[in-house]
């Protein structure tokens, strides 16, 4: 049957407003990022190094969290698309618990073993037990950050997912103006604080993620917002339910879990390809990368309100139409955002980055034009996630990702590892071609249209509120 492969004007107007929210967020993130990368530049290659590599690790964590919080999140908008508030809070709960447990757990790993989690990602290196011994203190000091940044996560992701994502983004904005200062102040030891250097930056990050913790509970409190429960009732499950989403969450878990273990593989084998220049150029582009990659959270969150509230509502039909028109608008919004970001970068990398060293810049701008030009790709590859995920279709995510990177990437990493001297950004080039296959395979799935379903119907009955 034809269709229009593009929608009306109005359409991407509602999907904008969703989304543009979200992205202003995760631009205001970005550029904390940026900024905090700025200021540790300013102390060498090898602060620098260290401070990202520990962040490197921390993204695992960031990835748990937010696997947690997309599968409690599948639930939640279709609840919201079906009025259903006691479901809503069924779906936070699940977000709160799970999310606090894998930050218990992740925070535990980076207090007692820093020293063995940083050294399996500088094999190699050239300053090996430098990066160690700084990313050790790094890592034990932003331990502290993970609690209050999973709940953040939780209540923020759900104010995207009913629809009032201006909510999060005021309030993380807020948070960074924080974050902020209290690196200007104890970085450098500004306006009579302690010159901490590294120390400065992890804990600056501890200050801003209580702050940001406790105005998502006031605003929560005060508004009454429909998902939300206060943590002495946050016990109070559905087991059934909670049993459906953490089976959910199982398979979103391994389809991340395997994209973030063949990124981790890349990162530790191109980091031993030189010294801190390497580990620093590399971290410097995709920090300005990610400013690019904020449209992704614009597509989850679009897809999430527009998709998963349709299916909630029993609107089939409505929801795979709006899915293909999302899916074209993924990738015009690519192209644009790639021929911005390179110029972008090409002003951006030399001023912002000024204090590494010339090697450390030249990495950094290559990898940026090369990620500018997959970044339609990446972009389709998200909303094709979104689209099965919104409808509980966890398991096309599981076997896209699990079977490209099994069989291509992973083994393609160590093959360009061992059996050539490619420089850094060459081999993530070669490397991000099996995306294309992931597109193949996720094509195949989206296209027998398991998603298409009401999951509020198959919910069954649920306990008190």
């Amino acid at each position: 049957m034809a269709y229009k492969r593009f929608g009306p004007v109005c359409f991407y107007r509602e999907a904008l407003n969703i989304a543009l929210p979200v992205m202003l967020q995760q631009l205001i993130m970005s550029m904390v990022s940026l900024i905090d990368n700025f200021m540790v530049a300013g102390l060498g290659d090898l602060k620098m190094a260290s401070v990202n590599v520990a962040n490197q690790i921390n993204f695992i964590h960031v990835v748990a969290i937010n696997t947690v919080c997309s599968a409690g999140g599948i639930y939640l908008a279709q609840f919201k698309g079906a009025g259903d508030a006691e479901g809503m809070r069924h779906a936070y709960r699940f977000k709160v618990i799970f999310s606090s447990l894998a930050a218990l757990v992740y925070g535990a790993l980076c207090w007692t073993i820093p020293e063995k989690m940083l050294g399996l990602m500088t094999m190699g290196n050239d300053v090996r037990s430098e990066i160690i011994a700084e990313g050790a203190r790094y890592l034990r000091l932003t331990a502290f950050t993970l609690l209050p940044t999973a709940l953040s996560t939780a209540i923020g992701t759900a104010f995207r997912e009913i629809g009032l994502p201006k909510v999060p983004l005021m309030i993380s904005a807020a948070a960074t103006l924080v974050n902020t200062g209290g690196n200007w102040a104890l970085i450098y030891g500004n306006m009579g604080s302690p010159r901490l250097e590294v120390s400065g930056a992890a804990i600056a990050t501890i200050i801003a993620r209580v702050f940001e913790l406790g105005l998502f509970l006031c605003y929560a409190y005060k508004n009454k917002t429909p998902f939300f429960v206060g943590f002495r009732r946050i016990a109070q499950v559905d087991r059934r339910l909670i049993k459906e989403i953490f089976g959910k969450s199982i398979m979103i878990f391994v389809s991340e879990a395997s994209w973030i273990s063949s990124e981790t593989i890349l990162v530790a084998l191109y980091n031993g390809r030189g010294g801190a220049e390497v580990v620093a150029g590399m971290a410097a582009g995709l920090t300005v990368a990610n400013i690019f990659f904020l449209l992704f959270g614009g597509i989850w969150t679009a897809v999430a309100v527009i998709v998963g509230g349709n299916l909630g509502a029993g609107k089939l039909e409505e929801a795979k139409t709006k899915a293909r028109w999302i899916q074209s608008g993924s990738v015009a919004a690519g192209c644009a955002v790639a021929v911005l970001g390179a110029a972008l970068a090409t002003a951006l990398v030399p001023l912002v980055f000024s204090n590494l060293s010339e090697t450390a810049r030249g990495i950094s701008l290559g990898l940026v034009y090369v990620i500018t030009l997959y970044l339609p790709v990446w972009c389709l590859l998200n909303a094709m996630f979104a689209i099965s995920r919104a409808g509980g279709d966890a398991a096309m995510g599981m076997y896209t990702d699990l079977s490209v990177n099994t069989l291509l990437f992973v083994p393609g990493c160590f093959i360009l590892a061992l059996c050539t001297d490619l420089n850094p950004v060459t081999m993530f080039a070669a490397l991000k071609v099996t995306d294309f296959f992931k597109l193949m395979v996720a094509r195949h799935f989206l296209n027998k249209e398991r998603w298409v379903r009401n999951l509020t119907v198959r919910a069954g009955a649920r306990g008190a509120g």
